[in-house]
């Protein structure tokens, strides 16, 4: 039984930080392994603990530099499968490569299943992951996966904020099912913003489908990259009557221009999660931990208990 074996936590470089948060939460130590590159770039990677027949529980969002951070995860699995763990959790906070899940137009790959079949093929028993960018890519593993919710979290944070009138908008129609569920657990009205995307990082958005004048608005995403499709959905928003304007995204990936349309966005203020290290310098930025979420997760997965409860309802 899984829960009578020790439990053993390890983390790549990709985010230290929250792997540290987790352990606390958890009241146990991280483990100790040592992450090198050859002169190369290639990356080496060795285990300094007795992890036979262990719970091991790894902690690596696939974030910038992406590449260097899902093969750290892959050599890890490895070294740990060698070393005759009992059981490996890959517990992938952000989940990269999760954009292109889908053939959208000829001679392109489906980079989100490729990956997961990289994470089984290296030995992952278990994966555990937060606001995949689309559900469906739980169906690309053939491995149980714990899809759990950021808006557990920042809803949580949203309440304290005692907003009234209150909508919840997508920025987009894709994320009509995600605005649904924050504005279930906020118990706010639903709009939605019409967006055409022109190329990988630039977007157009056209109407507002639904009521926001003179109303509190929170628009919500699973993540921020340019930040082109939420500063945008921020501008049409205000000219619409929106009262207040809030950005609410799980994953703060900013890259490129993100910086500087968020800037000049008239939002209030831009709630994010700590999956991803968070460095920018924003005067309304707010990061909440996910920690001792993924923590209980965690606890829940190694001692074989329901995990169930953590999930949107």
């Amino acid at each position: 039984m899984i829960g009578t074996q020790p439990l053993v936590i390890f983390s790549g470089n990709s985010n230290r930080t929250l792997a540290k948060r987790i352990c606390k939460y958890l009241g146990v130590p991280l483990g100790k392994a040592d992450i090198q590159k050859f002169p190369d770039g290639e990356v080496s990677a060795k285990i300094e603990a007795d992890v036979r027949g262990a719970d091991v529980f790894i902690i690596q969002p696939t974030c910038t530099p992406v590449n260097d951070h899902l093969m750290e995860l892959l050599i890890l699995v490895d070294a740990l499968k060698r070393a005759s763990s009992a059981r490996i959790t890959a517990v992938i906070p952000y989940f990269g490569y999760a954009r292109q899940d889908r053939k959208d137009e000829g001679r392109v790959p489906i980079t989100a299943k490729l990956v997961a079949n990289l994470i089984e093929t290296a030995g992952v028993d278990r994966v555990v992951t937060l606001d995949l960018h689309a559900a469906q890519i739980q169906g690309f593993f053939d491995i149980p996966v714990d899809h759990l919710y950021g808006s557990r979290v920042i809803a949580r944070y949203l309440k304290r904020l005692d907003l009234s009138d209150l909508v919840v908008t997508s920025p987009d129609v894709g994320g009509l099912k995600m605005a649904w569920a924050y504005a279930k657990l906020l118990d706010a009205r639903l709009a939605v913003v019409e967006k055409r995307r022109i190329s990988p990082d630039s977007v157009e958005v056209g109407f507002v489908i639904g009521d926001v004048s003179g109303r509190n608005v929170v628009i919500v995403d699973d993540l921020i990259s340019t930040g082109g499709t939420v500063s945008q959905a921020a501008h049409l928003l205000k000219e619409k009557g929106a009262e207040r304007v809030i950005i609410a995204a799980t994953h703060a990936v900013f890259c490129g221009p993100a910086i500087e349309r968020l800037t000049a966005a008239p939002v209030e203020e831009i709630i994010v999660t700590d999956t991803i290290p968070v460095t920018a310098n924003l005067p309304n930025l707010q990061v909440l931990s996910v920690a001792d979420f993924l923590g209980e997760a965690m606890h829940r997965i190694h001692m074989n208990k329901s995990v169930s409860k953590l999930f949107r309802s």
